[in-house]
C-alpha cells in the first residue's frame, strides 16, 4: 500500500537516502536499489509509481539513480520530502569527492600517485568506451538514429559547440523521427493549484540564489551557471555530462588539461553516487571549497527542478509526439558525443603493450557486469606497482 504524502518523517527519508548513498556505486544500477528501499522495505509508493518514476527520470536531463531517489521522496513527502532524499543519496559522493580533490592536490607530485593516475587513464578510456558501446546499442536502433550520432561525433570533432549540437539533434529528431508516438494520449489534464504554488516558491529560491550570487561574486556565478547549462543539456543520465563538461571546463575555458580532467573521473569512479559529481573536482581545482560548493549544488539544481515539474506533467509530455521525437534524437547524438570522448580520451594515454592488455582486461569485465569499484580498484594497484 502506498504512503501519503506527509506521512514519512523527513528525517527518515534522509538517512535512508544517505545510508544508500554511502554504497552508490554504479550509477543507474543502484535503481534497482532504490526500488527495494521504497517500494518494497518501506512501501512508501506502490512498484507502478515507482516504475513511471523511472520512466520520467529516463527522460529528462540528469544523473538517472539520483532523480529516482528524488522522485521517491518527492510521491513520499512532497517537494521537502524530494529535497531530502535527493540530498541524503548525493551527500556521500560529495564528501568523498572532495576529500579526494584535495588529497589530489596535495599528493598529486608524489611518484606513486603519478603512477595511479598513469593507470586509471587507461581504466577511464575502458569505462567511457564501455558507456559508449552500451548507451550506442540501446539507442541506436536504425540508420536515422546511426546518422544522428555520426552527424554529432562529427560536429563535435571540428569544434561546434555541443550545446548547439544537442539543441539541432532535438530538432532533427522532431523533424526526422516518426516513431516515437504519443502515449496516454487523453490523461494528465488536471492541475494541481498547492503544487503549482510550491513549484513557483522553489523556482524563485533558485533564481534568486543565482541574482544573490551573481552580485556578491561574479566568477563563483559563471561556474554555477555553466554547471547548470551542463546538467540541463544532460539527457541521457550522468555520462551524458561528461562530454560537455569536458569541452566547457578543457576546451573553451582552460580551468585544467585533459589528462587532470581524465584523473577527476578516475576519481568520480572510486567515490560512490553518479559520474557528475566530477563537478566537484573541477569547481575545487578552480576555486576551492567554496568553488566545489556551488558547482556541486549547481550541477544537481536543474534536473532537480525538472524533475519535480516533470513529475506534475509528465503525463501530458507522454502525449507530445514531439517531445518524444526530440529526446530520441537528443539521446542519438549522445552516443556521438560519447563516441568523440571515447576517441579523445584514448589519444592522450601513452599505449604501450601492458597498458593495452590493461584497458582489454577492464573492457572485458565491465562487459561481465563486474562492479566497476572493483575494476577501478584493481587498476589502480596494477598502476602503483607495475606503471
Amino acid at each position: 500500500m502506498e504512503k501519503k504524502d506527509g506521512t514519512v518523517p523527513l528525517v527518515h527519508l534522509f538517512l535512508s537516502f544517505l545510508r544508500l548513498g554511502l554504497t552508490a556505486f554504479g550509477g543507474p544500477t543502484m535503481v534497482a536499489y532504490i526500488g527495494e528501499l521504497s517500494v518494497k522495505k518501506n512501501t512508501w509508493l506502490n512498484r507502478e509509481t515507482f516504475r513511471n518514476g523511472v520512466a520520467l527520470c529516463q527522460s529528462i536531463p540528469g544523473a538517472t539513480a539520483m532523480q529516482v531517489a528524488g522522485y521517491v521522496g518527492l510521491k513520499a513527502r512532497g517537494i521537502p520530502g524530494a529535497a531530502a532524499a535527493y540530498t541524503g543519496f548525493g551527500l556521500p559522493a560529495f564528501f568523498f569527492m572532495l576529500l579526494l580533490s584535495w588529497a589530489y592536490i596535495r599528493l598529486g607530485n608524489l611518484p606513486w600517485v603519478l603512477s595511479l593516475f598513469r593507470g586509471l587513464q587507461v581504466i577511464v578510456v575502458a569505462i567511457v568506451a564501455n558507456a559508449t558501446f552500451t548507451f550506442g546499442k540501446e539507442t541506436v536502433r536504425n540508420h536515422l538514429d546511426a546518422a544522428v550520432a555520426a552527424a554529432s561525433a562529427a560536429a563535435f570533432w571540428y569544434g561546434i559547440n555541443p550545446f548547439y549540437v544537442i539543441l539541432g539533434a532535438g530538432l532533427c529528431g522532431m523533424t526526422i523521427f516518426r516513431g516515437s508516438q504519443a502515449n496516454n494520449p487523453g490523461a494528465g489534464r488536471e492541475v494541481n493549484r498547492q503544487f503549482v504554488s510550491r513549484f513557483f516558491i522553489l523556482l524563485a529560491a533558485v533564481i534568486s540564489g543565482m541574482i544573490l550570487l551573481c552580485l556578491a561574486n561574479r566568477k563563483f556565478f559563471n561556474l554555477a551557471l555553466l554547471m547548470m547549462k551542463i546538467d540541463l543539456f544532460a539527457f541521457g543520465g550522468g555520462f551524458a555530462s561528461v562530454p560537455l563538461m569536458l569541452q566547457e571546463v578543457v576546451n573553451a575555458r582552460g580551468w585544467m588539461d585533459g589528462k587532470t580532467f581524465m584523473d577527476g573521473i578516475a576519481l568520480g569512479q572510486v567515490t560512490p553516487g553518479p559520474i557528475v559529481i566530477t563537478a566537484t573536482f573541477v569547481g575545487f581545482l578552480a576555486y576551492g571549497l567554496a568553488g566545489a560548493i556551488i558547482a556541486t549544488i549547481a550541477v544537481f539544481t536543474p534536473s532537480f527542478v525538472l524533475l519535480i515539474l516533470g513529475s506534475h506533467i509528465f503525463t501530458r509530455l507522454q502525449r507530445s509526439a514531439p517531445f518524444n521525437r526530440a529526446v530520441k534524437g537528443i539521446l542519438a547524438s549522445f552516443v556521438g558525443l560519447l563516441l568523440f570522448v571515447t576517441i579523445k580520451f584514448a589519444a592522450a594515454v601513452p599505449w604501450d603493450i601492458l597498458r593495452l592488455v590493461i584497458v582489454a582486461a577492464a573492457v572485458a569485465a565491465l562487459l561481465k557486469k563486474i562492479d566497476i569499484l572493483y575494476i577501478v580498484l584493481a587498476g589502480a594497484l596494477i598502476s602503483i606497482f607495475l606503471l
